[in-house]
């Protein structure tokens, strides 16, 4: 899959089928729309593409600089390459990209810049300055400009019926089951492994802390999950603090990551772990003891979850 940094920076001759959206999550609702996509690519023999942007237009239109997106750009990109898209256009949204008219929009960027000759598309989507035009306009467009418009009709998205607004909302409380069952994988935290104050091995449970660059990331609520990771192409289990550590009065949150049966120094290098199943809340216990004896009670319960994964 080729990433593409704005429209004009498209530059191929190759003609298109194409989608539109956030996709924010990359869910099982927009996995209809991609299989529809790269199907109709095939069967046509067209390129498969996606229009996505960034900033989320709600940044930019609505001030929203305080939503939280369930994939960072990079998380993104490689769902998309497993759907097996062609071209990913990632394109700046500004408020003068959002005042142009549902004809500019069709004619200059659709038509010239994208080379369209198929649109799959959500029967509810609205597009053009003001969102003032519809999927009847596409159609009426398709028509003058020769691109064929597919609609997903409301029924199959209702038998879906997931949004990444309820996504968020399920790990905003810590729901990490039906978050990943609307997903269709275990929610994703990627980063990189910095140096902590070093408690966790002083307790005997050595952390990897998480350093997530992108402030826009969601970060489920506080607690204690399962997880699973791959470092170095391994895939390993263990389990994550999310929270700020009360017991021993901290002030910032962390995301760290204790992981079984690893000795090597983690430092500096990118990890990307899975979300799997909240043990708990975050708790403050009254003494260092008693938080050690509840991290082998949590121990216990992962290590008999991962061996009935397994069996």
């Amino acid at each position: 899959m080729e990433t593409i940094q704005g429209i004009s920076q498209f530059k191929t001759t190759n003609n298109t089928a194409l989608t539109i959206g956030t996709f924010d999550g990359v869910h099982i609702g927009h996995k209809r729309i991609l299989e529809r996509l790269t199907n109709n690519a095939k069967k046509y023999g067209l390129q498969s593409a996606v229009l996505t942007f960034f900033p989320h237009p709600r940044m930019i239109l609505q001030k929203d600089s305080g939503i939280r997106l369930l994939n960072t750009l990079e998380e993104k990109k490689a769902i998309m390459e497993q759907m097996g898209v062609d071209y990913l256009i990632v394109h700046p949204f500004t408020k003068s990209f959002s005042r142009l008219t549902a004809l500019e929009f069709v004619r200059d960027i659709l038509v010239n810049q994208l080379n369209v000759k198929s649109v799959v598309i959500g029967y509810d989507h609205r597009f053009g300055r003001n969102r003032n035009a519809n999927i009847k306009d596409l159609v009426g467009f398709g028509s003058t400009y020769n691109f064929t418009v597919e609609e997903i009709p409301a029924q199959e998205v209702a038998e879906v019926s997931v949004s990444s607004t309820k996504i968020r909302n399920a790990l905003l409380q810590g729901d990490v089951a039906t978050a990943n069952a609307y997903l269709g994988y275990p929610y994703l935290l990627s980063g990189t492994v910095v140096k902590g104050k070093g408690l966790g091995r002083k307790l005997g449970f050595p952390t990897a802390n998480l350093a997530i660059q992108e402030n826009y990331k969601l970060i489920p609520k506080n607690g204690v999950y399962l997880i699973e990771g791959t470092i170095e192409g391994q895939v390993v289990n263990g389990m994550m603090n999310i929270g700020y550590n009360p017991t021993v009065e901290g002030k910032v949150q962390s995301i760290e990551t204790h992981i079984f049966n690893w000795t090597e120094s983690l430092y500096d290098k990118k990890i990307q772990v899975r979300l799997l199943k909240k043990l708990r809340d975050e708790h403050k216990f009254d003494s260092v003891a008693l938080l050690v004896e509840q991290l082998k009670k949590d121990q216990a319960k992962a290590v008999e979850f991962f061996q009935n994964e397994n069996d």
